[in-house]
């Protein structure tokens, strides 16, 4: 909902990422670890859903291995007590011990509160994707 409530003409809201057969289908994938907190009683505080990348024979891009974050969550409940923290780290180690070049993800500029926490972890900008929303009052001007 976050998104949402940031961006309304972008995001549903409320909505669910991924259906039951799609998360069937990255549990079942080693190139999509996902890393899960959970409680002593084995409630899910938090979630990172990761996908493997690696540009091989490209033009430009060097053929570097890149573990990317597509999604990272803590349960409303549990934010404040580092545990997106302890699960951003587990995610670190593992990119480490897997030998991934670095880690990578997107952040809306709607969502600064985390923007602000992945900074803390020690991500910087690696590029800024712009957008322009195009209404009626935007005429343009041809050449």
């Amino acid at each position: 909902m976050v998104h949402h409530n940031g961006r309304p003409d972008l995001f549903k809201g409320p909505a669910t990422k991924y259906s039951a057969e799609e998360l069937s289908e990255i549990i079942s994938d080693d190139k999509t670890p996902v890393f899960v907190c959970v409680d002593h009683e084995e409630n899910v505080l938090a979630h990172a859903f990761c996908i493997s990348r690696q540009e091989k024979d490209n033009a430009v891009l060097t053929d570097v291995r890149t573990l990317y974050i597509d999604d990272i969550c803590v349960d409303e409940e549990a934010r404040g007590k580092h545990i997106g923290s302890m699960i951003y780290n587990e995610v670190l180690c593992y990119a480490k011990e897997q030998g991934f070049y670095n880690i990578t993800l997107n952040v809306w500029a709607c969502n600064p509160g985390a923007m602000k926490f992945y900074e803390a972890m020690g991500l910087v900008p690696q590029k800024v994707c712009m957008e322009k929303v195009i209404n009626d009052h935007d005429a343009g001007t041809r050449i």
